[in-house]
C-alpha cells in the first residue's frame, strides 16, 4: 500500500484505492468516540444489573434479578393494596349502602363492569344486550325482579343451575305434553302477540278464543293482563320485549315446547365482593327497580 498526501484536503491516505478513488486516513470525530465509550460503559453496567447474556438453561439473571413478570407482579400488588380499603368496605356494607355512597358506588360499578366482561359477555353480550334466549339487561324487564337484592340472589344461585336454591320457572310445554291442541296454541299465540296493543288490537275470532285460553291457563303466572310475576320468573307479555322472539311462529314454538334457559350459580365461582360489584353494575344498566 502506498500512503500519499491528498492534494485537496492535505490529509494522508490509507493506501487503499478503488477505481481511482483513494481513502483518506481521517480519525472519527471526538464526540463520536466519547459517545461510543459512554455506551460501552453503560452496556457493562446493564449486563451486571439486568438479565442479558444467554447461557445454558436460560440467561444471566443480573444483580437485581429483574424480570417483566416480577415488575408486573409488583405493579399489580400496588393496585391491589390501593383497592384493599374499598374491598374491605364492600364486604361490610350492604348493597343499598354501597349504592348510596358515591365513592363506593363508582368503585363497585367499575369492578362490576370488569367482572361482567370476564364472566357474562359470552351469553349477554359485551354491551349486555343479550340475544335469543339470553335476557337484555339494558331494559327494565326483569324475570326475577330488578331490585338490588333480587339481582344479587339470581347471581348467587343461578337459574336451573343445580344449586339447591336455584331459581326455577316451570312453564308447561303446552303442546309437547299434549295439554293444548295445535289450534288452541295458535289462538293463544294470536292473543299474546297482540297484548302490547291493548285496546287497539284487532280482536278477531282467534284473538277472542286466545283470550279465554290465556285466562284459563296462563294468567295464573303471567298475570291477568300479561304483566308477569317475578315470584315465579314469569315474563311480562304486554310489552314488546321478547326473550325468544315476538313473531307468531316463535310464540307458538315457545308455548308448544317451553324452552328453558340456564344460568350458572356464581356463588363458588366469584367472591361475595365481586358478586356485589356485578349486582351494582347490572342494576345500573337498565335502571333497576
Amino acid at each position: 500500500m502506498k500512503i500519499e498526501q491528498d492534494k485537496v484536503s492535505g490529509a494522508e491516505t490509507t493506501g487503499h484505492e478503488w477505481d481511482g478513488i483513494k481513502e483518506l486516513n481521517i480519525p472519527a470525530p471526538r464526540w463520536w468516540l466519547v459517545v461510543f465509550v459512554v455506551l460501552v460503559i453503560w452496556a457493562v453496567i446493564y449486563w451486571f444489573f439486568y438479565p442479558a447474556w444467554p447461557i445454558f438453561g436460560g440467561n444471566t439473571k443480573g444483580a437485581l434479578h429483574w424480570t417483566e413478570h416480577r415488575q408486573l407482579a409488583a405493579e399489580e400488588k400496588k393496585v391491589e393494596d390501593s383497592q384493599q380499603k374499598y374491598r374491605d368496605n364492600l364486604s361490610k356494607m350492604s348493597l343499598q349502602e354501597i349504592q348510596d355512597n358515591p365513592e363506593m358506588y363508582a368503585f363497585a360499578r367499575a369492578g362490576g363492569a370488569a367482572a361482567f366482561k370476564q364472566n357474562c359477555t359470552a351469553c349477554h353480550g359485551s354491551g349486555a344486550a343479550g340475544g335469543k334466549g339470553f335476557p337484555n339487561l339494558n331494559d327494565d324487564d326483569w324475570l326475577w325482579g330488578g331490585k338490588l337484592e333480587d339481582i344479587y340472589h339470581t347471581l348467587k344461585v343461578g337459574i336451573r343451575s343445580g344449586h339447591p336454591d336455584a331459581r326455577v320457572s316451570q312453564m308447561p310445554a303446552w303442546g309437547r305434553d299434549g295439554i293444548l291442541s295445535r289450534e288452541q296454541i295458535e289462538d293463544a299465540a294470536e292473543y299474546v302477540m297482540k297484548l302490547h296493543e291493548g285496546d287497539k288490537a284487532d280482536k278477531n275470532e282467534s284473538y277472542q278464543r286466545g283470550a279465554k285460553i290465556f285466562a284459563a291457563n296462563c294468567a295464573v303466572c303471567h298475570g291477568e293482563h300479561g304483566e308477569g310475576k317475578h315470584s315465579v320468573g314469569a315474563p311480562r307479555l304486554n310489552d314488546e320485549i321478547w326473550l325468544y322472539g315476538g313473531d307468531k311462529a316463535t310464540i307458538i314454538n315457545t308455548i308448544t315446547n317451553a324452552p328453558a334457559g340456564v344460568m350458572p350459580s356464581w356463588e363458588r365461582r366469584l367472591s361475595d365482593e365481586t358478586r356485589k360489584e356485578l349486582t351494582i353494575y347490572v342494576h345500573s344498566l337498565g335502571g333497576g327497580e
